[in-house]
């Protein structure tokens, strides 16, 4: 039997949008800020030799440089107050994530509720600061290392890194205002939204390419083909459910006894979502960062790091593999679905799996379904992740539209529809329980009419 609330969700139509306000406010006020990131990313860092950096750029479009800017929505190709992007953020986020995991205190503490929740990002707000402020460092220092700076020195340094810093944080808040007052998953949008604004160039580039006979038309055709079956391949994946069956015991409320009914526990093959691929991406391009503005002054210690871990070398290849499985499997256990958690829900409502103890037996077979889904989850992003950096490092493709790039184009626009489809349901509800109201308010109106006439 399909519920009141799967019915209404499949008749939920983009019509009710015109009648649902308060989405209208949360969509403008997201497209509003992503303007906002989207200017920052032209605003230049002081103290940057612009010719000397478009120069630099040109050249280093072909390789990881194209990458790196493309991630940060052009802000590193410009050099822009957002040149960080909002990685500091994710690379926080994993090692506090990590820290919970692993510290009993921190563990504790995310068992308090809000109170808890708000002091554990607070702690990834200061983790954030101090990444954001290394890798500043970092970049300044390639930079100047470089010969991309008009006037080197101390003040140059200081200068880029807190305006690098400033933009990052300025970032991160722009993404939280969007995940509270927004349509949310704000962090996730403004990569998408960066990744989007790049395209239309590197698709200019790409074409150019073919016309200059860099590119055969059938490495055009097959890149193309590629891309348009990874859209279809991440589509289907991230729709795919196994359902575990639940059922309900018959119930007794005052007089009336009620027949227990069934219903099922929808497990994504991938529960991660695209979590796995950004974290994996943003500890890959620090490396990749600083050696490509560092250019000839680059160190022995980097230049061996790049050397096996650059694009498309072995290494770097099963590091990405090792990254994308790890942080599948965590994500999924410690944030997405913690099988203690779903048990002890399933329990408190008296729901069960038929043929399994409530309680600690429950939540081992579905530790046990859900390690044997994300075999073919992890397996699966990983596939997606690296066959387009394999082709690419075969057939030199001078832009870098990946499958990472994919994925969370394609996972960041379903989860957002998703988003405004909850919203556009929750708005029938209160329509609904409106109108049963005034229904009510109505008839005690007719009833009173009635008393009085007789």
């Amino acid at each position: 039997m399909v519920s009141a609330a799967e019915q209404m969700a499949a008749n939920t139509s983009w019509a009710a949008l015109g009648k649902a306000t308060e989405l209208r406010k949360r969509i403008f006020f997201t497209i509003g800020l992503l303007i906002v990131y989207r200017i920052g990313t032209f605003i230049p860092v002081p103290g940057i030799d612009g010719a000397e950096l478009r120069q630099f750029m040109e050249g280093a479009q072909a390789s990881i440089g194209g990458m790196l800017s493309m991630f940060t929505g052009g802000a590193l190709g410009r050099m822009g107050i957002f040149a960080l992007g909002i990685m500091p953020y994710i690379s926080a986020s994993i090692i506090v994530q990590l820290m919970t995991a692993m510290v009993p205190a921190l563990e504790q503490l995310k068992k308090e509720g809000e109170q808890g929740r708000k002091k554990i990002n607070q702690y990834t707000r200061y983790g954030t600061v101090f990444l954001a402020t290394l890798q500043s460092y970092g970049l300044a220092a390639s930079l100047q290392g470089g010969g991309l700076a008009s006037d080197p020195g101390f003040f140059f340094i200081a200068s880029c890194m807190i305006t690098l810093v400033g933009g990052t944080m300025f970032l991160m808040w722009l993404g939280e205002q969007i995940t509270a007052r927004g349509v949310g998953n704000g962090i996730s949008l403004i990569i998408f939204v960066g990744i989007i604004a790049e395209l239309p160039a590197a698709l200019a580039q790409f074409f150019a390419s073919g016309r200059s006979g860099a590119l055969s038309p059938a490495v055009i055709i097959g890149v193309i083909v590629m891309v348009i079956a990874t859209i279809a391949f991440v589509v289907f994946m991230e729709r795919s459910l196994r359902k575990i069956h639940i059922q309900y015991p018959r119930r007794q409320v005052g007089m009336k006894v009620y027949d227990g009914g069934s219903s099922h526990l929808p497990v994504k093959v991938n529960p991660a979502g695209v979590i796995p691929a950004i974290f994996a991406s943003s500890l890959l391009l620090l490396p990749a960062t600083l050696s490509t503005f560092s250019g000839d002054q680059t160190g022995p210690v980097m230049s061996t790091i790049m050397a096996y871990f650059g694009p498309g070398q072995p290494a770097y290849l099963v590091f990405f593999t090792v990254m994308i499985v790890f942080f599948t499997y965590f994500y999924t256990y410690n944030v997405s679905f913690k099988v203690d958690d779903v048990a002890d829900n399933l329990k408190n409502q008296n729901g069960f799996v038929p043929g399994i103890r409530p309680g600690k037996k429950t939540a081992e077979y579905l530790e046990y379904v859900v390690t044997r889904i994300l075999v073919l989850g992890s397996a699966y992003l990983a596939a997606v992740c690296l066959l387009p950096e394999i082709l690419r490092g075969q057939f030199a493709i001078p832009f870098y539209f990946g499958g990472t790039s994919v994925l969370i184009v394609v996972s960041v626009t379903m989860d957002t529809i998703q988003q405004v489809q909850s919203h556009l349901l929750a708005h029938q509800y209160e329509d609904l329980i409106e109108k049963s109201q005034l229904g009510g308010k109505g008839k005690k109106r007719a009833r009173r009419k009635g008393t009085a006439r007789r």
